[in-house]
């Protein structure tokens, strides 16, 4: 079976989102976002959809003014948000399929 998962570097992340080095290395201690491979930042590889996490931390970083453990937290609830909407969306999936059955 062949990965065809797409993969960013620690230094095209920062350099094509134009999002800071620290920041990144913040975002990662708090486990906002995680490389999926590598040891250390020279040799980090990321999912390209933990862009879009990383793209959310910074901004809710800029612009609620707040230091990277509320950033943490609120990234948090926003992956269990998604979470639940997709679960719901399925159980709705479900639900309309049975009652298609039982007309």
């Amino acid at each position: 079976m062949i990965d065809t998962r797409l993969t960013i570097c620690f230094d095209e992340l920062c350099e094509l989102e134009n999002i800071d080095q620290e920041w990144v290395i913040e975002i990662i201690d708090y486990g906002i976002a995680k490389p999926i491979s590598g040891t250390d930042k020279n040799d980090w590889y990321f999912d390209t959809s933990s862009i879009i996490w990383f793209k959310k931390a910074v901004r809710i970083y800029n612009e609620l003014e707040v230091d990277w453990g509320a950033v943490a937290m609120i990234i948090d609830l926003l992956k269990q948000k998604q979470m639940l909407q997709e679960e719901n969306q399925l159980l709705q999936n479900r639900l309309h399929r049975f009652h298609k059955v039982d007309l």
